[in-house]
């Protein structure tokens, strides 16, 4: 009888606690946050989106909304992601977020967002620094120069002395960054490094980033190296090194990864991948604007770091199980 009782007393309370916490939910006002980001078909930025749509399902329980604002193509990215970030002030938003890709672009209406008194959060891109010069709350991603610093020691202990840096988006401040960091990496492990900036209008194109990455390998045979800043570039650089025939020397590494270049490291084609955790990005700066507009929440940790992480033949398996999980 006593066990009765106690198992009846717990499922009260369980009772009250549930009602307690909807009457919670139905009373906050809900927030009406606004994500901008990259393409919604780019892989890379198709997981940051799945991060802020599952953070989203939290925000809807609370009465609010997440809406997603990309640019159609990445032609002109600076002033288009600007116009996005105007678009979501004029929505009477609760909270933006948004990357700081092209600051010089968008740093005006990032201000305007913070002017007008609405939480601002910047991932992904610009850094700590960028969000304190903008007043924004936090910096959720990884530092890119850091990441590429990371990238290009990784090269210098493989033996890499000569490694070419794809970018496919030139003057972005986050790209910029990785192939910066690249070249510190390796040089202080004795090598060098260099830039190969094509017109943003190639990113996407396999077929123009592969002729062009294999006429850099052809004109200097001494690269031992390449890098792309993301993992579709890489799919391109993979199939422009075994066109030059040089894949018993010339190593591939990614920024970002994706199957495809998973694939490449478990087979051995592919030396690593460097991952910031996309999905976490959009993930947590949802979470966080969400708890910071309706119960006044705020992290200490500044900034919040979801990168960079070395994928390598030592844990692409982990990695691999991560995938398949609907984790990475």
């Amino acid at each position: 009888m006593n066990k009765l009782k106690r198992l009846l007393t717990v499922a009260v309370a369980a009772t009250m606690m549930a009602t307690s916490a909807t009457v919670v939910l139905a009373e906050t006002k809900g927030a009406k946050i606004f994500v901008i980001g990259g393409k919604a078909d780019d892989p890379f930025w198709s997981k940051v989106k799945k991060g802020a749509d599952d953070a989203a399902k939290v925000v809807e329980l609370t009465g609010g909304t997440v809406t997603w604002l990309g640019p159609q193509n990445y032609d002109n990215l600076g002033p288009d992601a600007a116009d996005l970030i105007r678009t979501a002030l004029s929505q009477n938003p609760s909270a933006i977020v948004g990357p700081d890709w092209v600051p010089e672009a968008m740093d005006e209406a990032f201000k305007a967002v913070v002017d007008a008194k609405v939480p601002l959060m910047i991932y992904n891109a610009g850094g700590m620094d960028a969000a304190n010069n903008l007043g924004a709350m936090n910096y959720i991603g990884s530092d890119e120069r850091v990441a590429g610093v990371a990238g290009g020691q990784y090269f210098g202990q493989e033996g890499g002395k000569n490694v070419l840096c794809v970018n496919t988006l030139p003057g972005a401040a986050n790209t910029e960054a990785r192939c910066g960091g690249i070249e510190e990496g390796v040089g202080a492990n004795g090598g060098k490094a260099a830039q190969l900036p094509l017109p943003s209008t190639s990113f996407g194109n396999p077929t123009a980033v592969a002729e062009a990455i294999k006429a850099a390998l052809l004109k200097d045979p001494t690269i031992d190296g390449v890098i792309t800043i993301s993992a579709g570039d890489g799919n391109s650089a993979a199939n422009a090194i075994m066109q030059a025939g040089v894949a018993d020397k010339v190593k591939l590494g990614t920024f970002d990864m994706d199957e495809t270049a998973l694939q490449r490291i478990k087979d051995g084609t592919q030396l690593f991948a460097i991952d910031q955790q996309p999905y976490l990005q959009g993930y947590l700066a949802v979470s966080l604007l969400n708890s910071y507009v309706n119960f006044g929440l705020d992290l200490p940790t500044k900034p919040i770091l979801t990168g960079p992480g070395i994928i390598d033949s030592s844990n692409i398996d982990a990695t691999l199980n991560g995938v398949a999980a609907g984790a990475r």
